[in-house]
């Protein structure tokens, strides 16, 4: 596979993450853990499924334990604080200051041996910390909901957990893809402990919420870990970051067009100096 496939393959996962938000709202009131629990169950299975035509590929969980710390920590922590989020907190905040993401992934990548933090990472990161204080001053009923500043607390940690991830799986370039479906597996049995422990199991309502839960196992939370793990390690890093981006001027709209979102003015600002704050932080991706 050349570079350039890789690259277009990874930003495959780009298009599906934009979906997240609006297929999680559509799962209906599942608790977060259990959730996280039913899609990476699907994400896992479907990632072993290839096994049976590719049986060398179930090699790849013989994996050193760091590895296994940074895919299923990466992987369970985040997701199980982003449909936190998501339940707690009006889904367009939460998935703008959970989509902070990009800019952080700059920003840790800059601080790497050979990197440096330079000027525009700076005035990136600035601008993207005025777009979460817009967050707020565009909703003045996030200040008198504790509920809301949990869920908006849980989207805003989320965001440093995937960049965490994300630059870390560069520096283990030699775990093999097929080595995703046994992380998305293990999420999904921690997954299972946390919402027994912790919450009321209610399943869906109708066949529309059993499809949509199907469809964010698929994609979301499973297809796009795989294509995007192909991206980073085999792909152009600086295209797929700067790409990102996008993702929550994206995500945005579709859950505007889904009706869980209004399209205001606050919202439109926040989305322009987070994307754009990430814009100028990647600045050395784009013009290289």
């Amino acid at each position: 596979m050349t570079s350039r496939t890789a690259t277009l393959v990874g930003l495959t996962a780009i298009l599906m993450w934009s979906l997240l938000a609006v297929m999680a709202v559509a799962t209906g009131r599942i608790p977060a853990f259990q959730l996280a629990a039913m899609t990476f169950a699907i994400g896992g299975l479907s990632g072993c499924a290839s096994w049976l035509f590719r049986p060398q590929g179930v090699r790849a969980l013989r994996q050193p334990p760091v590895a296994w710390l940074v895919g299923v920590g990466g992987l369970f922590g985040y997701h199980a604080l982003y449909f936190i989020a998501l339940r707690l907190a009006p889904p367009a905040e939460a998935g703008l200051l959970n989509y902070l993401w990009p800019l952080l992934i700059v920003l840790f990548s800059s601080l790497l041996p050979g990197e440096r933090l330079a000027p525009h990472h700076l005035i990136g990161a600035l601008l993207g910390l005025a777009g979460t204080v817009l967050l707020f001053a565009g909703n003045t009923s996030i200040a008198f909901e504790p509920t809301r500043i949990r869920g908006l607390a849980a989207a805003f940690v989320a965001a440093f957990v995937w960049a965490a991830y994300s630059v870390l799986s560069r520096r283990l370039a030699s775990v093999p893809t097929d080595a995703v479906a046994g992380f998305c597996l293990a999420t999904a049995a921690l997954a299972t402990i946390a919402h027994v422990l912790t919450e009321p199991t209610v399943w869906p309502d109708s066949g529309a919420q059993w499809l949509a839960i199907a469809a964010l196992g698929v994609g979301p939370v499973g297809l796009a870990f795989y294509v995007w793990d192909i991206g980073m390690k085999r792909g152009d890093i600086r295209v797929l970051g700067a790409a990102a981006y996008a993702t929550p001027l994206l995500s945005t709209t579709f859950l505007i067009m889904a009706g869980f979102a209004k399209p205001t003015a606050a919202l439109a600002g926040a989305a322009v100096l987070i994307a754009g704050g990430g814009l100028i932080a990647a600045k050395d991706m784009l013009t290289r």
